[in-house]
């Protein structure tokens, strides 16, 4: 009897789009750890400034052809949108110089459950059940990930302006989804970026913080940094054309486990019951994006938020990049 091979019945298979948003995902995890290295040698408002103006000096050049149509909406936009992201990166990039990286890769990702509470508070739009689930795992997690022991939930500087960070982040989001739709993403993305360095800049006279006297590697980070958001922006933009939001998303939630994982092998040792509490903070990021089965609507233009920079999941907003 003449046996053949059978082939599983199931496959794992990323389409090439998938797997650049697996890249990039795995790139941004990585930031937290060049950042938590560089404020170690300079400041951090300073850095974030260099950051964000490097970014915003090279998303110029892409998108330099549809500058000129800047309208006052645009630019309103994204001069709201700069101002969040000043005070999402300046507060995240503090707490790094005294926590670990991968802790505040896990801190930050609870900026996607503080989303539809904050639509709620400003918009008076009820979360869904699956979004209060979310945010109830992602509580859970943070009270673990704190490591509660015999003091009680203590948690350090470093950790408590990482959670007031995430209100920031979650509130760009919050904006981005408001002017969804009518305005041009290349243009308000120049102005965003350039408007969150310019105010990290000018902050730095203003809290004493001191200018370091020589670090190429500091500045080198600044700058690597910046186009690497920009690299970020242009693969998601054109991934997201192909790849559904809800796919996107799964694969966005391991930002934080790919920091925790390069967090690891830089020498980052969570205790076990912060595993624990790390691993549920993923788990409310991605049940908080759940959409009921009943609903099958054309999804409209919802912002995915990378490392600063914005792009619409609809194919109909991916302006600006070709």
């Amino acid at each position: 009897m003449l046996h053949t091979k059978r082939r599983p019945r199931w496959s794992v298979r990323f389409s090439r789009q998938e797997l650049a948003l697996v890249a990039v995902t795995a790139v941004w995890g990585t930031t937290f750890l060049v950042v938590h290295l560089a404020v170690q040698h300079g400041g951090p408002l300073l850095f974030v400034g260099l950051r964000f103006l490097a970014a915003g000096a090279i998303s110029a050049v892409i998108f330099r052809r549809t500058l000129k149509g800047l309208t006052r909406r645009e630019l309103g936009a994204g001069a709201a949108i700069g101002v969040t992201i000043f005070g999402g990166y300046a507060l995240q990039t503090v707490g790094l110089q005294t926590i670990p990286s991968s802790t505040s890769a896990f801190l930050t990702a609870l900026y996607v459950p503080l989303v539809p509470l904050l639509q709620w508070a400003v918009f008076r739009r009820a979360p869904r059940p699956a979004a209060w689930a979310g945010v109830a795992l992602a509580f859970t997690g943070l009270v673990l990930l704190a490591d509660p022991g015999s003091a009680g939930l203590t948690l350090s500087a470093g950790e408590v302006l990482t959670l007031v960070s995430t209100v920031a982040i979650a509130a760009e989001i919050v904006l981005i989804g408001l002017f969804a739709g009518t305005v041009d993403l290349g243009r308000v993305t120049v102005v965003q970026l350039l408007v969150g360095g310019a105010l990290s800049v000018a902050m730095v006279p203003v809290v004493g913080e001191a200018v370091p006297s020589s670090s190429w590697l500091w500045l080198a980070a600044a700058i690597g940094l910046g186009a690497a958001s920009c690299l970020i922006q242009i693969t998601m933009n054109w991934a997201q054309q192909s790849v559904s939001p809800t796919r996107a998303t799964v694969i966005y939630a391991g930002e934080p486990v790919w920091g925790g994982i390069i967090g690891r092998l830089a020498g980052d040792r969570l205790p076990g019951l912060a595993v624990v509490g790390a691993a549920l903070i993923v788990a409310g990021v991605l049940v908080s994006e759940l959409e009921p089965r009943s609903r099958q609507p054309q999804p409209a233009p919802r912002p995915a938020r990378v490392d600063g920079v914005t792009a619409f999941t609809d194919s109909s907003d991916q302006a600006g990049v070709s």
